[in-house]
């Protein structure tokens, strides 16, 4: 289960990078320590002594020299009375600093971690604590403090295990107060140091015999083909749990290997080196000191021995340091190795849904090879046939799935209306290779259902504040329980949430159960918090930043590649989440290829100068507005009758690092950004980012660190693989800059002759009904009609995993999704050459055979070929293709369905394409029957069509079109009449009005009449 370090204050001023420093006796002090302390002398100076001086000469005794009495109250208040008062304040805040300072200097010389705290110090005593720490840090004493340095920003490991308990009660503790139970840990830590020094001193004497008496090791292997050994793999043979690994790491790091490296990542191993073991480390490969295993070669077992030395060393180093040495801390290791630790995973995944396989971290850990490169599978992301990055992240899948369907219906409808040349009548592609793959992942990764909960219940927490005319609360993030419940967590505390929210942990925290979320309904109020965006997850609750509440900026750290895979996340899902309404979002340094996601969200530019130039224009711009609308921040103005809209957030992602001078200039203006709704991210390759409030780093196996806040969580990536496939969906959907060759053909044409009569017949378009099958067991014949069901819509074939969480939306086990496949193809049965009509291809996708129809494959068929093949040259057949397909129309797509069932049609398109393909049906009828002036009939194909597409625009058109012709024009009148009562106060599309115009000039008058 992950840990979490222990946090700052929350607040106040940018705190000092929380991170674990090396063992001092084994630093070199380095030009810039000196100047450090100096600059850390010089502030202690000028703050202790300069302070008082000067309001000694500057003011002198701010207090009365006697007694006051009734007359001195009644005394006119002048400017020197309100002066003495402000220098009354300062000494009580100097005597406080100076407090501070003495008691982070007993602390630090006296190695006892860290100090008991100074009330109401808060940032004077972390202050205080920096600067004693750099002005100490270059001393003679420094190796006798070590302990007071290490614990910079966090407790020791028994103030870890105890925020632990806290975080598996409530999620997070996001920026939560931790030094009280830091403080109860640091006894408990420094006597456990005192005994393990006390014990390995008493051994010092025996050699490798005492030391290792009952000590394993484990000689690194060369590889076996393309396979290379790995930490998680050695742990997984000798100690039953790959999640061991870090155990190995921690007895082996920075230990000088027979080739003169060292072990620095865990990641990183090489064949001929050496591992220490657990002391329950068991297996044949395995060598116990100092009896040496037979078979090993001579210079084999003098390598383990000199390796078995440097154990010794590092143990005698740490006595010499003292209790504050790194090693001298029992299970102490460096903060970047020792608290991670893989996630328990629940039996029911995120929200109950069952993921089948490993997790990402035990994939991502399985798959490192031994010289720290990435097996092919993670190099392509993508693990158990899917990316798992997409898989584990069902936020960003929603939000992607959601926009890319809304895509495809953009195009099919300027398609339909022929507002894009040559597109009449297309066909969305269907993906292939890794874009399929992609697609398959949302399907299966995505949770529609969280999103769509998550906003109601912002949306609602909003207008109920409204209602009570109180504002909007600052929240710092959100967390999403494993349970469905949502943890508001806020800058402040705020009172007593609107019901049915209630208060969380404590007063910082606000909490909505999810069978209360569930009873939200719709209401028409701005998105209050649209800056809020996935980052990871930790104790089974995934955590959401609120971007635009950071009160500066925030800085990530790492490699130039792993940081590209967090702006890349952070990116698609603000482009495309469900939980907002407007926003602009900046990319600078990255994601010109994103832009498709969102073209109307996404912007890119080209340098960090031009950023600069844009963003202080706009934050002029908003402050402005907020001034003038009389608001003090966007939350406000989010709020009651305010234009929401002209409040909408502002995201900055900057990956590539600005020098220090525009990294100035962007903290000037991230200064105030919280209050106007403007967030920066900003990337930095060294840590360091001048003018960062909050600071993250991301590592190479994935996790997301932010000490100073508490935070190690499993980081929300979106490799580069998955990038580009995400954008190929996207791009391959795009009306207007798609492929240049799109298809009209439908993905599955039947032979429609009398030869062609197929061995299952589906009616789909209407009432759901099966022909040439018995009818199943009553019990499972549901899932069986939706499986098919879904197969026959999918004819390019169906991963199994997108069929098992399409069924079964909760979650289901493998054998009971292979039960049901291997049920559904005996129910299938086989052709007649034996061969069976539920399939596999070579991606592993379910396939039906060409003997299993259904009718709207015989609907697309038929108009295909009446407009494309026999039909184009014979009028008597296109005639009889296209009354054929209309006669098909029973109703829309699986009318009868039950309650509860077929979700997953909401992330199909085939609700948008049956209206349309049923209105071109009924359109080329039309048009058929108006050819030889049969305008009657012309008219019942049109109503025919208006039962399954009544919303469509062209039949109306149309249908005025072939009224007209009759003659009658009162029936005209009375059609228009109607379309007018339709159109209710949207009023008629500019197409309908103009044709009403050519064909009945009179009608707005009698509109009128009729309004």
């Amino acid at each position: 289960m992950a840990r979490r370090t222990n946090s700052s204050p929350p607040g106040g001023s940018p705190g000092p990078r929380n991170r674990t420093p090396q063992p001092l006796p084994r630093r070199r002090r380095t030009f810039g320590d000196f100047v450090k302390a100096f600059g850390a002398f010089a502030a202690l100076l000028v703050l202790l002594v300069g302070v008082p001086a000067a309001l000694v000469v500057a003011v002198g005794w701010p207090l009365p020299h006697g007694a006051p009495s009734l007359d001195w109250l009644q005394q006119e208040i002048t400017v020197g009375t309100f002066i003495h008062v402000l220098t009354v304040l300062v000494w009580f805040a100097w005597a406080q600093f100076a407090a501070c300072v003495l008691v982070e200097m007993k602390a630090a010389l006296s190695g006892v971690g860290l100090p008991n705290r100074v009330p109401g110090a808060g940032p004077s005593q972390l202050l205080a604590r920096q600067l004693v720490a750099a002005l100490l840090l270059v001393g003679a004493a420094a190796a006798s403090f070590t302990p007071g340095l290490s614990q910079l920003g966090q407790g020791p490991e028994a103030g870890r295990q105890g925020s632990v308990a806290a975080a598996q009660q409530t999620p997070g503790g996001l920026f939560a107060q931790q030094q009280e139970r830091a403080a109860a840990g640091a006894a408990a830590a420094v006597a456990e140091q005192a005994a393990d020094a006390s014990q390995a001193a008493s051994h010092a004497d025996g050699g490798i015999s005492a030391r290792h008496g009952d000590t394993k090791f484990y000689r690194i292997q060369p590889p076996e083909g393309r396979h290379h050994d790995s930490l998680w793999e050695i742990a997984q043979r000798h100690l039953g749990d790959g999640r061991r690994y870090k155990e190995i790491y921690e007895l082996n790091k920075d230990r000088t290997q027979p080739d003169g490296s060292k072990l620095s990542e865990a990641s990183l191993i090489r064949p001929g080196w050496i591992m220490e073991m657990p002391g329950d480390a068991h297996g044949g490969e395995l060598v116990e000191l100092p009896d040496a295993k037979p078979g090993i070669p001579e210079q084999v077992q003098h390598q383990i021995h000199d390796y078995a030395k440097t154990g010794d060393q590092r143990q005698g180093d740490a006595q010499q340091g003292g209790q504050g040495g790194e090693a001298g801390q029992s299970g102490r290791g460096d903060q970047d190795t020792a608290q991670f630790r893989v996630p328990q995973q629940r039996a029911g995944g995120e929200h109950g849904r069952q993921r089948d396989g490993a997790s990402s971290d035990e994939a991502s850990a399985n798959a490192r090879d031994g010289h720290g490169t990435r097996s092919a599978a993670e190099e392509n992301g993508s693990s158990f046939g899917l990316p798992e990055a997409l898989l584990g992240a069902p936020l960003l899948a929603a939000g992607l799935l959601g926009a890319l369907g809304r895509r495809r219906r953009q195009a099919l409808w300027q398609s339909a209306l022929g507002a894009v040349a040559g597109r009449r009548g297309m066909e969305p592609p269907v993906p292939t290779g890794s874009a399929a793959d992609a697609q398959d992942a949302l399907l299966v990764g995505a949770d529609p259902e969280a999103v769509r909960l998550l906003d109601l219940s912002l949306r609602g927490l909003a207008s109920a504040l409204t209602a009570e005319s109180r504002p909007l609360p600052t929240v710092y993030a959100a967390w999403l329980g494993g349970n469905g419940d949502l943890h508001l967590q806020l800058a402040q505390p705020a009172g007593k949430p609107p019901a049915p929210w209630q208060l969380g942990q404590d007063q910082t925290f606000w909490m909505l159960a999810r069978a209360d979320a569930e009873r939200y309904e719709e209401v028409d109020t701005a998105a209050p918090y649209p800056g809020l965006v996935s980052l990871g997850t930790m104790d089974d609750s995934r955590l959401l930043l609120n971007l635009e509440a950071v009160p500066g900026m925030v800085s990530l750290s790492g490699s130039p590649a792993d940081r590209a895979t967090v702006f890349a996340s952070v990116a698609a899902e603000l482009a495309t989440n469900g939980w907002s309404d407007r926003m602009t979002i900046t990319l600078v340094g990255f994601g010109e290829d994103l832009t498709p996601l969102a073209p109307n969200r996404l912007r890119h530019l080209d340098g960090v100068e031009a950023l600069v130039e844009t963003m202080e224009a706009e934050t002029r711009q908003r402050r402005g507005a907020l001034g003038a609308a009389g608001h003090d921040s966007v939350l406000t103005g989010r709020t009651g009758p305010a234009q929401h809209t002209r409040w909408a957030p502002h995201l900055v992602l900057l990956a590539a690092e600005p020098s220090p001078d525009d990294a100035l200039r962007l903290a000037e203006l991230a200064a105030d950004a919280a209050r106007l709704g403007i967030g920066y991210l900003v990337g930095t390759e060294s840590g360091e980012l001048p003018g960062a409030a909050w600071e993250m780093e991301i590592t190479r196996d994935g996790r997301l660190l932010a000490p100073l806040l508490g935070l190690e969580l499993d980081a929300q990536l979106l490799p580069v693989a998955q990038q580009q496939a995400v954008v190929e969906l996207f791009v391959e959907a795009d009306p207007e800059g798609g492929p240049d060759d799109p298809t009209d053909s439908p993905p599955f044409l039947v032979d429609i002759s009398e030869q062609g009569r197929p061995a299952v017949y589906a009616r789909l378009v209407g009432p759901y009904e099966i022909i040439g099958l018995e009818t199943p067991d009553g019990e499972r014949s549901p899932l069986l009609h939706e499986a098919l069901a879904l197969l026959l819509l999918h004819r390019e074939g169906v991963h199994p995993r997108v069929l098992s969480s399409a069924l079964w939306p909760r979650g289901v086990t493998e054998d009971v999704r292979d039960a049901l496949v291997e049920r559904l193809r005996g129910w299938l049965g086989d052709d007649p050459d034996g061969t069976p009509r539920l399939g596999s291809d070579a991606t592993g996708r379910l396939t039906l055979a060409k003997s299993v129809v259904s009718d709207l494959d015989v609907l697309r068929s038929l108009y295909h070929e009446a407009t494309q093949g026999k039909g184009v040259d014979s009028r008597v057949v296109r005639g009889r293709l296209l009354t054929d397909a209309l006669v098909l129309v029973r109703g829309p797509l699986l009318a009868d369905r039950p309650e509860g069932r077929y979700g997953w049609l909401t992330h199909e398109i085939i609700d948008a394409q049956l209206p349309l393909l049923v209105a071109d049906i009924g359109l080329a009828l039309s048009a058929f029957h108006l050819e030889k002036d049969r305008a009657e009939k012309a008219i019942e194909a049109l109503n025919a069509s208006m039962n399954s597409a009544p919303a469509d625009e062209r039949l109306w058109n149309e249908l005025l079109r072939a009224t007209h012709a009759t003659g009658d024009e009162d029936k005209v009148k009375r059609l228009a009449a109607d379309l007018v009562a339709r159109s209710g106060t949207r009023g008629l599309p500019p197409r309908t009005e103009a044709l009403l115009d050519e064909l009945l000039p009179a009608w707005r008058s009698g509109a009128a009449a009729v309004g």
